[in-house]
Protein backbone atom coordinates (compact mmCIF):
# COMPACT_ATOMS: atom_id res chain seq x y z
CA UNK A 1 0.00 0.00 0.00
CA UNK A 2 1.42 3.37 -0.92
CA UNK A 3 2.28 6.40 1.74
CA UNK A 4 3.12 8.59 -0.20
CA UNK A 5 0.76 11.00 -1.83
CA UNK A 6 2.26 12.91 -4.15
CA UNK A 7 -0.51 13.38 -7.23
CA UNK A 8 -3.24 15.97 -7.31
CA UNK A 9 -6.43 15.48 -6.31
CA UNK A 10 -9.14 16.53 -9.32
CA UNK A 11 -10.73 19.70 -7.85
CA UNK A 12 -8.54 19.83 -5.04
CA UNK A 13 -4.90 20.67 -6.16
CA UNK A 14 -4.77 20.96 -9.80
CA UNK A 15 -2.16 20.70 -12.31
CA UNK A 16 -0.88 24.23 -11.33
CA UNK A 17 -1.19 24.34 -7.78
CA UNK A 18 0.58 24.85 -5.22
CA UNK A 19 3.19 22.14 -4.33
CA UNK A 20 3.14 22.15 -0.51
CA UNK A 21 5.98 20.09 1.48
CA UNK A 22 5.74 20.57 5.61
CA UNK A 23 9.13 22.40 5.58
CA UNK A 24 7.67 24.98 3.77
CA UNK A 25 4.58 25.12 5.72
CA UNK A 26 6.52 25.31 8.65
CA UNK A 27 8.48 28.13 7.50
CA UNK A 28 5.18 29.48 6.11
CA UNK A 29 3.73 29.25 9.53
CA UNK A 30 6.99 31.16 11.57
CA UNK A 31 6.82 33.90 9.63
CA UNK A 32 2.85 34.63 9.41
CA UNK A 33 1.10 32.81 12.50
CA UNK A 34 -0.91 35.67 14.12
CA UNK A 35 -0.12 33.67 18.07
CA UNK A 36 3.75 33.47 17.38
CA UNK A 37 3.64 37.68 16.57
CA UNK A 38 1.27 38.01 19.66
CA UNK A 39 4.24 35.87 22.30
CA UNK A 40 6.78 38.11 19.98
CA UNK A 41 5.07 41.44 21.04
CA UNK A 42 4.12 40.14 25.07
CA UNK A 43 8.63 39.19 25.14
CA UNK A 44 9.38 42.53 24.00
CA UNK A 45 6.44 43.99 26.49
CA UNK A 46 8.24 42.07 28.71
CA UNK A 47 11.55 43.73 28.11
CA UNK A 48 10.66 47.08 28.75
CA UNK A 49 9.38 45.53 32.34
CA UNK A 50 12.49 44.99 33.34
CA UNK A 51 13.71 48.14 32.02
CA UNK A 52 10.61 49.69 34.23
CA UNK A 53 11.44 48.16 37.18
CA UNK A 54 15.45 49.21 36.85
CA UNK A 55 14.32 52.88 37.07
CA UNK A 56 14.43 55.04 39.62
CA UNK A 57 12.14 57.36 41.04
CA UNK A 58 12.00 60.83 39.46
CA UNK A 59 12.65 64.01 42.18
CA UNK A 60 10.15 66.28 42.55
CA UNK A 61 10.44 70.10 42.37
CA UNK A 62 8.14 72.69 43.75
CA UNK A 63 8.05 76.32 43.36
CA UNK A 64 6.07 78.91 45.77
CA UNK A 65 5.57 82.52 45.34
CA UNK A 66 3.99 85.27 47.14
CA UNK A 67 4.06 88.59 48.69
CA UNK A 68 4.94 89.85 52.46
CA UNK A 69 3.10 92.82 53.51
CA UNK A 70 3.95 95.24 56.19
CA UNK A 71 1.85 94.67 59.18
CA UNK A 72 4.37 95.59 62.11
CA UNK A 73 7.18 97.86 62.00
CA UNK A 74 10.81 96.84 60.71
CA UNK A 75 8.87 94.24 58.78
CA UNK A 76 9.85 95.00 55.17
CA UNK A 77 7.63 94.43 52.02
CA UNK A 78 9.00 92.49 49.30
CA UNK A 79 8.12 88.96 47.44
CA UNK A 80 8.34 85.18 48.87
CA UNK A 81 9.35 82.16 47.06
CA UNK A 82 10.68 78.90 47.78
CA UNK A 83 12.22 76.78 45.49
CA UNK A 84 12.60 72.96 46.64
CA UNK A 85 13.06 69.59 45.79
CA UNK A 86 12.49 66.23 46.93
CA UNK A 87 13.90 62.94 45.69
CA UNK A 88 12.51 59.68 46.77
CA UNK A 89 14.92 57.01 48.39
CA UNK A 90 14.49 53.57 45.99
CA UNK A 91 16.41 51.88 49.29
CA UNK A 92 18.01 48.35 48.07
CA UNK A 93 15.75 45.95 49.95
CA UNK A 94 12.74 46.96 47.69
CA UNK A 95 14.34 47.41 44.28
CA UNK A 96 16.35 44.16 43.73
CA UNK A 97 13.65 42.30 44.28
CA UNK A 98 11.18 44.28 42.37
CA UNK A 99 14.35 43.79 39.51
CA UNK A 100 14.16 39.64 39.70
CA UNK A 101 10.08 40.31 39.55
CA UNK A 102 10.63 41.51 36.40
CA UNK A 103 13.30 39.45 34.75
CA UNK A 104 11.63 36.38 35.77
CA UNK A 105 8.95 37.99 34.05
CA UNK A 106 10.39 38.30 31.02
CA UNK A 107 11.93 34.35 31.26
CA UNK A 108 8.47 33.79 31.57
CA UNK A 109 7.54 35.21 28.32
CA UNK A 110 10.14 33.87 26.98
CA UNK A 111 9.62 30.83 27.86
CA UNK A 112 6.14 31.37 26.73
CA UNK A 113 7.06 32.09 23.04
CA UNK A 114 9.32 28.96 22.91
CA UNK A 115 5.90 27.40 24.13
CA UNK A 116 3.90 28.51 21.46
CA UNK A 117 6.52 28.05 18.73
CA UNK A 118 6.29 24.27 19.72
CA UNK A 119 3.07 24.25 19.75
CA UNK A 120 2.56 25.53 16.67
CA UNK A 121 5.22 23.26 14.97
CA UNK A 122 3.80 20.65 16.27
CA UNK A 123 0.20 21.57 15.33
CA UNK A 124 1.43 22.09 11.62
CA UNK A 125 2.70 18.87 11.16
CA UNK A 126 0.35 17.11 12.62
CA UNK A 127 -2.42 19.37 10.28
CA UNK A 128 0.11 17.80 7.53
CA UNK A 129 0.33 14.31 8.30
CA UNK A 130 -4.03 14.58 8.36
CA UNK A 131 -3.85 15.99 4.94
CA UNK A 132 -1.73 13.10 4.21
CA UNK A 133 -3.76 10.60 5.46
CA UNK A 134 -6.60 11.67 3.87
CA UNK A 135 -5.45 11.67 0.87
CA UNK A 136 -4.14 7.90 1.30
CA UNK A 137 -8.07 6.92 2.51
CA UNK A 138 -9.33 8.60 -0.88
CA UNK A 139 -7.01 7.02 -2.82
CA UNK A 140 -7.68 3.40 -1.02
CA UNK A 141 -11.53 4.30 -1.70
CA UNK A 142 -10.80 5.81 -5.14
CA UNK A 143 -8.93 1.67 -5.67
CA UNK A 144 -11.89 0.22 -4.00
CA UNK A 145 -14.59 2.20 -6.44
CA UNK A 146 -12.39 0.92 -9.59
CA UNK A 147 -12.40 -2.12 -8.88
CA UNK A 148 -16.14 -2.54 -7.82
CA UNK A 149 -16.27 -1.00 -11.02
CA UNK A 150 -14.54 -3.62 -13.46
CA UNK A 151 -16.38 -6.87 -11.23
CA UNK A 152 -19.55 -4.57 -12.07
CA UNK A 153 -18.52 -5.03 -15.60
CA UNK A 154 -17.59 -8.92 -15.62
CA UNK A 155 -21.13 -8.99 -14.13
CA UNK A 156 -22.71 -7.63 -16.30
CA UNK A 157 -21.59 -9.44 -19.08
CA UNK A 158 -22.27 -12.98 -17.15
CA UNK A 159 -25.80 -11.78 -17.25
CA UNK A 160 -25.79 -10.89 -20.45
CA UNK A 161 -24.89 -14.17 -21.43
CA UNK A 162 -26.94 -16.09 -18.55
CA UNK A 163 -24.41 -17.34 -16.58
CA UNK A 164 -25.45 -15.00 -13.94
CA UNK A 165 -28.36 -13.76 -12.70
CA UNK A 166 -30.03 -10.59 -12.89
CA UNK A 167 -30.08 -10.21 -8.91
CA UNK A 168 -26.43 -10.00 -8.95
CA UNK A 169 -26.00 -6.64 -11.19
CA UNK A 170 -28.50 -5.45 -9.17
CA UNK A 171 -26.19 -6.29 -6.03
CA UNK A 172 -23.64 -4.94 -8.09
CA UNK A 173 -24.90 -1.54 -8.66
CA UNK A 174 -25.74 -1.12 -4.58
CA UNK A 175 -22.22 -1.75 -4.38
CA UNK A 176 -20.81 0.76 -6.92
CA UNK A 177 -22.99 3.20 -5.31
CA UNK A 178 -21.69 2.76 -1.77
CA UNK A 179 -18.22 2.70 -3.16
CA UNK A 180 -19.18 5.80 -5.05
CA UNK A 181 -20.25 7.58 -1.72
CA UNK A 182 -17.09 6.64 -0.04
CA UNK A 183 -14.69 8.61 -2.46
CA UNK A 184 -16.93 10.94 -2.77
CA UNK A 185 -17.23 11.57 1.30
CA UNK A 186 -13.67 10.60 1.25
CA UNK A 187 -12.82 13.60 -1.06
CA UNK A 188 -14.33 15.84 1.05
CA UNK A 189 -11.97 14.73 3.94
CA UNK A 190 -9.42 15.94 2.12
CA UNK A 191 -10.60 19.22 1.64
CA UNK A 192 -11.85 20.17 5.32
CA UNK A 193 -8.56 18.51 6.38
CA UNK A 194 -6.91 21.30 4.00
CA UNK A 195 -8.67 24.12 5.13
CA UNK A 196 -7.47 23.15 9.02
CA UNK A 197 -3.87 23.17 7.55
CA UNK A 198 -4.54 26.60 6.10
CA UNK A 199 -6.08 28.19 9.40
CA UNK A 200 -3.16 26.47 11.46
CA UNK A 201 -0.25 28.02 9.07
CA UNK A 202 -2.14 31.25 9.15
CA UNK A 203 -0.52 32.50 5.99
CA UNK A 204 -2.66 33.80 3.32
CA UNK A 205 -2.15 30.85 0.23
CA UNK A 206 -3.44 30.42 -2.41
CA UNK A 207 -7.06 28.98 -3.47
CA UNK A 208 -5.44 26.16 -5.20
CA UNK A 209 -2.52 24.28 -3.23
CA UNK A 210 -1.63 20.53 -3.67
CA UNK A 211 -0.22 19.27 -0.36
CA UNK A 212 3.02 16.45 -1.02
CA UNK A 213 4.87 14.78 1.00
CA UNK A 214 5.31 11.01 2.29
CA UNK A 215 5.73 9.32 6.20
CA UNK A 216 9.00 9.97 7.85
CA UNK A 217 10.59 7.12 8.90
CA UNK A 218 9.85 6.47 12.73
CA UNK A 219 12.82 6.04 15.10
CA UNK A 220 13.40 3.78 17.93
CA UNK A 221 12.54 6.10 20.90
CA UNK A 222 14.06 5.53 24.22
CA UNK A 223 12.92 3.96 27.19
CA UNK A 224 9.58 5.60 29.26
CA UNK A 225 11.86 7.16 32.05
CA UNK A 226 14.74 8.47 30.12
CA UNK A 227 12.12 10.22 27.96
CA UNK A 228 10.09 11.28 30.85
CA UNK A 229 13.70 13.16 31.96
CA UNK A 230 14.17 14.84 28.84
CA UNK A 231 10.75 16.40 29.12
CA UNK A 232 10.66 17.58 32.10
CA UNK A 233 14.37 19.38 31.52
CA UNK A 234 13.30 20.62 28.70
CA UNK A 235 9.67 21.68 27.92
CA UNK A 236 9.48 25.05 28.30
CA UNK A 237 6.04 25.38 30.18
CA UNK A 238 7.85 23.64 33.25
CA UNK A 239 10.31 26.28 32.96
CA UNK A 240 7.82 28.83 32.60
CA UNK A 241 5.34 27.96 35.75
CA UNK A 242 9.10 27.93 37.89
CA UNK A 243 9.47 31.36 36.00
CA UNK A 244 6.09 32.68 37.50
CA UNK A 245 6.86 30.72 40.98
CA UNK A 246 10.56 32.79 41.29
CA UNK A 247 8.41 36.31 40.28
CA UNK A 248 5.53 35.44 42.71
CA UNK A 249 8.37 35.04 45.52
CA UNK A 250 10.02 38.14 44.06
CA UNK A 251 6.86 40.28 44.31
CA UNK A 252 6.11 38.82 48.17
CA UNK A 253 9.43 39.84 48.88
CA UNK A 254 8.77 43.37 47.30
CA UNK A 255 5.25 43.61 49.52
CA UNK A 256 7.19 42.88 52.60
CA UNK A 257 10.02 45.27 52.28
CA UNK A 258 7.36 48.66 51.30
CA UNK A 259 6.20 47.78 55.47
CA UNK A 260 9.40 49.44 55.68
CA UNK A 261 8.86 53.34 55.32
CA UNK A 262 10.40 54.93 52.06
CA UNK A 263 12.29 58.02 53.11
CA UNK A 264 12.00 60.81 50.57
CA UNK A 265 14.67 63.66 50.80
CA UNK A 266 14.12 67.16 51.01
CA UNK A 267 15.71 70.24 50.14
CA UNK A 268 15.22 73.78 49.63
CA UNK A 269 15.16 77.11 50.00
CA UNK A 270 13.38 80.59 51.16
CA UNK A 271 14.05 83.59 49.47
CA UNK A 272 12.52 86.35 51.96
CA UNK A 273 12.70 90.28 51.47
CA UNK A 274 15.39 90.37 54.77
CA UNK A 275 16.94 86.97 54.69
CA UNK A 276 17.07 83.84 52.55
CA UNK A 277 16.99 80.14 54.36
CA UNK A 278 17.80 77.04 53.43
CA UNK A 279 16.32 73.61 54.33
CA UNK A 280 17.11 69.98 54.12
CA UNK A 281 15.46 67.32 55.73
CA UNK A 282 13.57 63.72 55.19
CA UNK A 283 10.35 63.10 55.43
CA UNK A 284 8.61 59.55 56.23
CA UNK A 285 5.36 57.88 55.80
CA UNK A 286 3.45 56.41 59.47
CA UNK A 287 2.60 52.78 58.38
CA UNK A 288 -0.93 54.10 61.36
CA UNK A 289 -3.81 52.86 59.00
CA UNK A 290 -2.58 50.73 55.86
CA UNK A 291 0.52 48.37 56.97
CA UNK A 292 0.23 46.65 53.39
CA UNK A 293 -1.67 43.48 54.84
CA UNK A 294 -3.87 42.79 51.95
CA UNK A 295 -1.00 43.40 49.39
CA UNK A 296 0.72 41.08 51.47
CA UNK A 297 -2.30 38.24 51.48
CA UNK A 298 -2.33 38.57 48.06
CA UNK A 299 1.20 38.16 47.37
CA UNK A 300 1.28 34.96 49.45
CA UNK A 301 -2.06 33.49 47.32
CA UNK A 302 -0.29 34.07 44.18
CA UNK A 303 3.09 32.60 45.64
CA UNK A 304 0.86 29.35 46.84
CA UNK A 305 -0.98 28.95 43.65
CA UNK A 306 2.08 29.47 41.48
CA UNK A 307 3.79 26.83 43.12
CA UNK A 308 0.55 24.28 43.12
CA UNK A 309 0.59 25.58 39.42
CA UNK A 310 3.70 24.29 38.34
CA UNK A 311 3.46 21.15 40.08
CA UNK A 312 0.38 20.86 37.88
CA UNK A 313 2.25 21.32 35.09
CA UNK A 314 4.49 18.52 35.62
CA UNK A 315 1.83 16.20 36.39
CA UNK A 316 0.30 17.03 33.24
CA UNK A 317 3.27 16.44 31.33
CA UNK A 318 4.14 13.22 32.79
CA UNK A 319 0.55 12.37 31.95
CA UNK A 320 0.37 13.27 28.52
CA UNK A 321 4.13 11.81 28.14
CA UNK A 322 2.85 8.45 29.14
CA UNK A 323 -0.10 8.63 26.96
CA UNK A 324 1.45 9.59 24.01
CA UNK A 325 4.53 6.45 24.41
CA UNK A 326 0.87 4.00 24.56
CA UNK A 327 -0.13 4.88 21.49
CA UNK A 328 3.36 4.71 20.24
CA UNK A 329 3.73 1.06 21.69
CA UNK A 330 0.28 0.16 20.62
CA UNK A 331 0.65 1.58 16.92
CA UNK A 332 3.81 0.03 16.61
CA UNK A 333 2.26 -3.56 17.44
CA UNK A 334 -0.55 -3.11 14.93
CA UNK A 335 1.95 -2.29 12.61
CA UNK A 336 3.80 -5.21 12.89
CA UNK A 337 0.75 -7.09 12.82
CA UNK A 338 -0.57 -5.74 9.40
CA UNK A 339 3.20 -6.40 8.35
CA UNK A 340 3.10 -9.51 9.48
CA UNK A 341 0.98 -11.33 7.46
CA UNK A 342 -2.77 -9.88 8.54
CA UNK A 343 -2.37 -7.63 5.13
CA UNK A 344 -0.95 -10.45 2.86
CA UNK A 345 -3.71 -13.10 4.00
CA UNK A 346 -6.40 -10.59 3.26
CA UNK A 347 -4.86 -9.39 -0.47
CA UNK A 348 -4.14 -13.32 -0.92
CA UNK A 349 -7.94 -13.70 0.03
CA UNK A 350 -9.23 -11.43 -2.67
CA UNK A 351 -7.07 -12.56 -5.44
CA UNK A 352 -8.53 -16.28 -4.78
CA UNK A 353 -11.91 -15.11 -4.72
CA UNK A 354 -11.23 -13.25 -7.80
CA UNK A 355 -9.88 -16.16 -9.21
CA UNK A 356 -12.52 -18.30 -8.56
CA UNK A 357 -15.33 -15.74 -9.49
CA UNK A 358 -13.75 -15.77 -12.92
CA UNK A 359 -14.02 -19.47 -13.27
CA UNK A 360 -17.65 -19.27 -11.81
CA UNK A 361 -16.26 -21.56 -9.25
CA UNK A 362 -17.79 -18.56 -6.22
CA UNK A 363 -20.53 -16.02 -6.46
CA UNK A 364 -20.01 -12.25 -6.20
CA UNK A 365 -20.87 -12.43 -2.82
CA UNK A 366 -17.56 -14.12 -1.70
CA UNK A 367 -15.68 -11.62 -3.93
CA UNK A 368 -18.01 -8.84 -1.69
CA UNK A 369 -16.67 -10.40 1.40
CA UNK A 370 -13.01 -10.86 0.20
CA UNK A 371 -12.60 -6.70 -1.04
CA UNK A 372 -14.41 -5.75 2.38
CA UNK A 373 -11.88 -7.26 4.41
CA UNK A 374 -8.96 -6.16 2.33
CA UNK A 375 -10.48 -2.69 2.64
CA UNK A 376 -11.05 -2.63 6.51
CA UNK A 377 -8.09 -4.37 7.09
CA UNK A 378 -5.86 -1.73 4.38
CA UNK A 379 -7.82 0.90 6.04
CA UNK A 380 -6.44 -0.24 9.73
CA UNK A 381 -3.34 -0.24 8.78
CA UNK A 382 -3.44 2.86 7.32
CA UNK A 383 -4.47 4.46 10.67
CA UNK A 384 -2.20 2.58 12.62
CA UNK A 385 0.87 3.98 10.57
CA UNK A 386 -0.57 7.30 11.18
CA UNK A 387 -1.48 6.77 14.82
CA UNK A 388 2.42 6.33 14.94
CA UNK A 389 3.01 9.32 13.56
CA UNK A 390 0.72 11.17 15.53
CA UNK A 391 2.11 9.66 18.75
CA UNK A 392 5.46 10.29 17.46
CA UNK A 393 4.96 14.30 16.86
CA UNK A 394 3.09 14.17 20.59
CA UNK A 395 6.67 12.78 22.05
CA UNK A 396 8.39 15.02 20.15
CA UNK A 397 6.26 18.14 21.28
CA UNK A 398 7.26 17.28 24.90
CA UNK A 399 11.25 16.46 24.55
CA UNK A 400 11.07 20.18 22.31
CA UNK A 401 12.24 18.52 19.76
CA UNK A 402 10.99 20.81 17.67
CA UNK A 403 12.74 23.66 19.19
CA UNK A 404 16.84 24.81 17.95
CA UNK A 405 18.81 25.70 21.41
CA UNK A 406 18.11 29.47 20.18
CA UNK A 407 14.20 29.26 20.62
CA UNK A 408 14.45 27.28 24.11
CA UNK A 409 16.03 29.97 26.90
CA UNK A 410 18.40 28.80 29.58
CA UNK A 411 16.50 29.79 32.62
CA UNK A 412 17.69 29.30 36.37
CA UNK A 413 15.30 26.76 38.11
CA UNK A 414 13.54 27.31 41.41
Amino acid sequence: MRTDVTTSIPGIGGPDALSLDLPTALRLAEESSPRLRIATVRVEGARSGVVTARQYPNPDFEYLGGVQRERINSVPNGALNFLGIAQPVDLPWVREPRIRSAEAGLAGTELSLAETRLLLRAAVTQAFLDVLRRKAEYELALDNQRLFEQIRKRIEIRVSVGEAPKFELTRADAELSVAVNATNSARLRVAQAIAVLRSTIGAPLPSDIDVSGELPMVPMLPALDTLRDEALGRYPAIAQAEADVRRAQARLETERALRIPQPTIRAGVDQEPEANKFRLGVSLPLPVFNQRQGQIGEAVAAFQAATVQAEQVRIEVRAALEAAYSRYDVARAQIAAFEGGLLKQAENALRVAESAFRFGERGFIDVLDAQRVLRQVRNDFLAARFELQAALVEIERLRAVYLDPVHLPEVPRS
